[in-house]
């Protein structure tokens, strides 16, 4: 499987794969992602370079946005001090669910920012999704705190304010890196 950088032409498709993923999420009994995300912000973030895809083949396996932003009101400043990379908007098709794909890009993700001098691997889980948490524990990273004051970027109330970290490392991610 290869990592590949997103181009504009790339909305339509990632704004179908996320519902995808919301309709698997909603049938799992979550109520994430249920808002539509603006297709405004998605390409602004494959402009600045921030979207990867892995292919599989002629197929989006799976989807990852890295980013050094981060929404206002998650960390500290203290902790934005910190060179980090934030992860958001991490996605697998379930025609690829139950490979560890999702653990393997997190490995690349962790890679590529140790690569740009980050020191940690910074998310923000969906606050409700528990099975989410617990995964990204699994994953190696540490729940910080959660925050649930403030506003989602896509309107009502913040919904995605558990933050968790992990020191990033060299990692053998398995991938063909094109980005």
């Amino acid at each position: 499987m290869k990592i590949i950088s997103a181009r504009p032409d790339d909305v339509t498709k990632l704004l179908a794969f996320r519902e995808e993923a919301a309709a698997w999420l909603t049938r799992l009994g979550s109520d994430q992602w249920q808002r539509p995300y603006p297709a405004d912000r998605l390409l602004a973030t494959i402009e600045a370079g921030s979207v990867f895809m892995v292919v599989d083949g002629g197929v989006t396996a799976a989807t990852i946005t890295l980013t050094p932003d981060v929404e206002d009101g998650l960390w500290t400043e203290q902790e934005l001090g910190e060179p980090s990379t934030f992860v958001t908007k991490l996605t697998v098709a379930r025609t690829h669910a139950g490979q560890n794909l999702g653990g393997h890009l997190l490995n690349w993700a962790g890679d590529k920012a140790y690569r740009t001098g980050a020191k940690w691997l910074r998310l923000d889980a969906w606050t409700t999704n528990e099975a989410l948490q617990r995964y990204y524990l699994r994953q190696g990273f540490a729940h910080v705190r959660t925050v649930r004051e403030g506003g989602a970027v896509n309107g009502g109330p913040r919904v995605s304010g558990w933050l968790a970290q992990r020191p990033t490392a060299p990692a053998d991610h398995g991938f063909e890196d094109n980005t």
